[in-house]
């Protein structure tokens, strides 16, 4: 998939679009808890406290400056969720 460059989406990196982070999770206060954690700490990332999975944060994939299109949690870039279906 290509990389495109878009504008930033219009909400804080600490909020993920609720496409990629229902707000109905069971465990969205732990897992937006340690991503914040992760941002105040300049790291690229945390382990899902759910899954054990490593997930890239929204300051990490803002200064890659592009988009990949993989369907990050945290995108910063995703501002319209049906655009992303094309």
């Amino acid at each position: 998939m290509t990389e495109e460059r878009r504008p930033l989406a219009d909400r804080p990196f600490t909020e993920p679009h609720p496409s990629r982070l229902s707000p109905a999770h069971p465990d969205r206060a732990r897992i937006l808890a340690t991503h914040a954690a992760a941002l105040s700490a300049g790291e690229a990332g945390y382990l899902d406290p759910t899954s054990g999975l490593f997930v890239l944060s929204a300051g990490f994939l803002a200064r890659r400056g592009t988009c990949c299109g993989r369907g990050c949690r945290h995108c910063p870039y995703v501002d319209d969720p049906l655009s992303e279906q094309a």
